[in-house]
């Protein structure tokens, strides 16, 4: 199947719809689509003050009108510029301007507060940090990723911590990304984890042997009379066969063997 074009050529976009959740999504998604269609300079001018042709306003209006629900779409129907309106969705859903700041302290606190745990995966942890990063962004907080990766090496548990203290020594942490950090702490968790499992592995086999060891304590060898081991596993020298033969002989009296 054909990807559905416009007139002009570029690829058509079906524009995600906003809920009462996900306008963090939902905000940087409509900005890779309004750029991805040449409209998205009706919001953010790289130029402030340069005019914006009517048409490219025009669609840029179309792109947020069909992303938001009806509601929304009444409360900014009267805005007179495109960048009102985006401004005014923002504010609905992110608070005015004193609440988002409240917001983001909160955020922050969550950033600093966050901990990675001794079983969790480095991917995961990075996850939920760079949510918290996301976040702080979207209400308009400058992050450097330097600040990132350095909370990162310092809270990883102690698997990481030879590895963590040789970047920070030796790593120039204000060029390395969170992406490369990632993939280097992933790099030595899978190593570690493969020490770990043969080291469990040599365990089990060092257990099995001791068990078969007690299991055979009440053993006694036929070769030698000793317990421990069979016969067939005695290192001392093999009896001769008639040694290893009982003789069913017993003594009734000094001068008359019978036979059993």
């Amino acid at each position: 199947m054909e990807t559905p074009r416009t007139k002009e050529g570029a690829v058509a976009v079906n524009y995600p719809m906003l809920t009462t959740s996900n306008y963090t999504a939902w905000s940087l998604k409509m900005k890779v689509f309004m750029k991805a269609q040449g409209v998205w300079g009706a919001i953010e001018q790289k130029n402030p003050g340069a005019a914006v042709d009517e048409r490219t306003v025009q669609m840029a209006l179309a792109a947020i009108y069909q992303g938001v629900p009806e509601d929304v779409l009444l409360a900014i129907a009267e805005k007179e510029t495109t960048k009102e309106a985006w401004e005014a969705i923002k504010t609905m859903c992110m608070g005015v301007e004193r609440v988002q700041e409240a917001r983001v302290q909160t955020l922050k606190g969550e950033f600093e507060s966050l901990m990675m745990k001794d079983s969790e995966k480095i991917e995961d942890f990075c996850l939920k940090l760079s949510g918290i990063v996301t976040n702080i962004q979207v209400l308009g907080e400058a992050m450097e990723e330097s600040s990132v990766v350095r909370k990162i090496l310092r809270v990883v548990p102690d698997k990481f911590l030879q590895i963590a203290s040789n970047i920070e020594q030796f790593g120039d942490v204000k060029a390395i990304s969170v992406e490369e950090l990632v993939g280097c702490l992933k790099a030595h968790e899978e190593r570690m984890k493969g020490r770990s499992e043969q080291s469990q592995q040599q365990q089990l086999l060092l257990a099995k042997k001791w068990k078969g060891r007690l299991e055979k304590s009440k053993i006694k060898c036929f070769n030698c009379n000793i317990y421990g081991h069979f016969a067939s596993e005695c290192d001392k020298p093999r009896r001769k066969k008639e040694h290893c033969q009982e003789v069913n002989l017993v003594q009734l009296h000094d001068d008359e063997p019978t036979l059993l």
